[in-house]
């Protein structure tokens, strides 16, 4: 049997709260031998605790059953700050504000890293009118494309969804936009400075 809650977790977030065995126990009516168990994984919660068990614990229930504790420091929610998730098998994207426990497909998934665009994954970035277009010389094919191309600014995330065998291009309202990104599904997240430079 697959644990969809770890005993460690519990502990450790028990012991973060610095609350006893006993005083958790009572907050859930259960007795503190049940934790016990639950703690050295001879037993598991039942799924009709976890909701109780998250809210006495102070984490949320996807966090307790990932057993990853999502502390965002980005509590102002800075778009510049924003951080991109994709799923691996469908190809969902998701944007945040910062750190996030994001299941897609059962999955818990990572925020992307990104780095600056380089020779493989070259960006042209042109001003017109009040618009930047933006298109990224790379192939298109069914295996290797780039999935979304995205403009970030202090107060908005613009992001246009690509498909394989389409163009590798989109067009963006400047109004402060200070990074573009686009995600290749083989090589990862890449972003630049529009504002610094029109062409890599």
């Amino acid at each position: 049997m697959n644990q969809y809650v770890t005993g460690a977790t519990i502990k450790a977030l028990r012991e973060k709260r610095k609350l006893t065995q006993l005083q958790l126990a009572n907050m859930l009516n259960v007795s503190d031998k049940t934790i016990s168990k639950w703690e050295t994984g001879k037993g598991y919660p039942d799924i009709t605790l976890l909701e109780p068990i998250a809210d006495a614990l102070n984490v949320s229930v996807p966090e307790l059953m990932s057993g990853k504790i999502i502390s965002n420091a980005n509590v102002s929610a800075n778009m510049m700050k924003s951080k991109f998730y994709v799923c691996p098998v469908c190809g969902n994207v998701i944007h945040a504000m910062g750190d996030a426990v994001i299941y897609c497909h059962g999955i818990l998934l990572a925020p992307i890293d990104f780095e600056e665009a380089d020779e493989k994954h070259k960006i042209h970035v042109e001003k017109v009118e009040d618009e930047y277009y933006v298109k990224i010389y790379h192939d298109m094919t069914k295996k290797h494309y780039i999935s979304f191309i995205a403009a970030v600014s202090m107060d908005k995330t613009q992001i246009v969804k690509l498909y394989p065998e389409g163009n590798a291009e989109a067009r963006f309202k400047i109004n402060g936009a200070r990074k573009i990104y686009f995600y290749c599904n083989r090589d990862g997240l890449f972003s630049i400075d529009p504002v610094k430079k029109d062409k890599i």
